[in-house]
């Protein structure tokens, strides 16, 4: 058996998540403890109570996000199947919970990192307003065809593949207009995000040089587990590297689906997502193969969590 561990990111949030966890046990307690204090956000009390519009801005969702992850995460390194686990991977946001959880950053660090990027990010987003856009039934070439042909005002990139037909854009609202007018000739759909700003896309480029900055400050390890990126769609173990890779992580696309093929490639035959909501489970049974034999799982509570304890490591 090889399990894959995926963490979630944006777009997975919902109230009360992770809030069992936090209750029952101290690790996870002080995992919400050190987002509090690290973003200055009142994190817990808008996980339990919302609204969800202030969870799900950017300064508030990434760390909020991030210490559900690492809840996630303490519980299930303590069980018999965490000898199994060969891989690690998180979709966007989710890589810095799986950055942590293979050791290259210590959670605290982690933490730090969100919650700055989030402000970056939220900061940007503001000066250069823009969106997301997922869309259905094309595929990756379809789509960049479309983006390279488009005219007209404003920003627009493939910002995530996430499977063979379903890719996110970002960028300018206008832009997103006229790709979405086209892709609909072209016979896909077109779903907006619930998402405060273009994220992946160049119209965040303003942050780069900043958390970089920030980046060169937080000591980083060799992996202790394999863990794929988001930039190269490769497990990485040089912490340097990684580093120089998450600097451009904001602005570049997230190859997912290739990553999800390249953990196949290598054996894994368990996927586990570990975090709210069931998003990446939701991919990768959209990635594997038709007939094959790859158990996928998802857990964020202490019920779902069982799911995990069945599993002979």
């Amino acid at each position: 058996m090889k399990i894959a561990v995926m963490f979630p990111g944006q777009g997975s949030q919902y109230l009360g998540m992770g809030m069992a966890f936090a209750q029952e046990d101290a690790a996870c307690a002080d995992l919400l403890r050190q987002a509090e204090e690290i973003s200055g956000q009142p994190i817990g009390q808008l996980i339990a109570d919302g609204p969800l519009e202030k969870l799900t801005e950017n300064a508030v969702l990434q760390p909020a996000i991030t210490a559900v992850n690492l809840m996630c995460w303490q519980m299930m390194k303590r069980l018999p199947a965490a000898s199994a686990i060969h891989a690690l991977a998180g979709h966007s946001l989710g890589e810095y919970s799986a950055l942590a959880a293979c050791g290259v950053l210590l959670a605290e660090d982690a933490l730090k990192l969100v919650a700055k990027r989030g402000q970056l990010m939220e900061r940007e987003g503001s000066k250069n307003p823009g969106g997301m856009r997922a869309i259905l039934g094309l595929s990756i070439g379809q789509v960049e065809e479309i983006v390279t042909a488009r005219r007209g005002a404003g920003l627009v990139c493939v910002a995530n593949h996430n499977t063979a037909e379903q890719i996110v854009i970002s960028g300018a609202t206008p832009a997103l207009d006229a790709v979405t007018e086209a892709v609909g000739k072209a016979g896909g759909k077109v779903i907006p995000l619930n998402v405060s700003c273009a994220n992946h896309s160049p119209l965040l480029a303003g942050a780069v040089a900043e958390f970089g900055a920030f980046l060169a400050d937080i000591p980083f390890q060799a992996p202790r587990i394999p863990v794929y990126l988001n930039v190269s769609a490769a497990p990485e173990r040089d912490p340097e590297r990684i580093r120089a890779l998450m600097a451009q992580q904001i602005i570049s696309p997230v190859r997912w689906y290739e990553s999800v093929q390249a953990m196949l490639a290598e054996g894994v035959d368990t996927f586990i997502e570990a975090g709210p909501k069931t998003v990446l489970k939701g991919m990768v049974k959209k990635i594997i193969p038709k007939g094959s034999k790859i158990a996928l799982i998802q857990f964020d509570s202490p019920e779902t969590l069982a799911s995990c304890q069945n599993i002979n490591g």
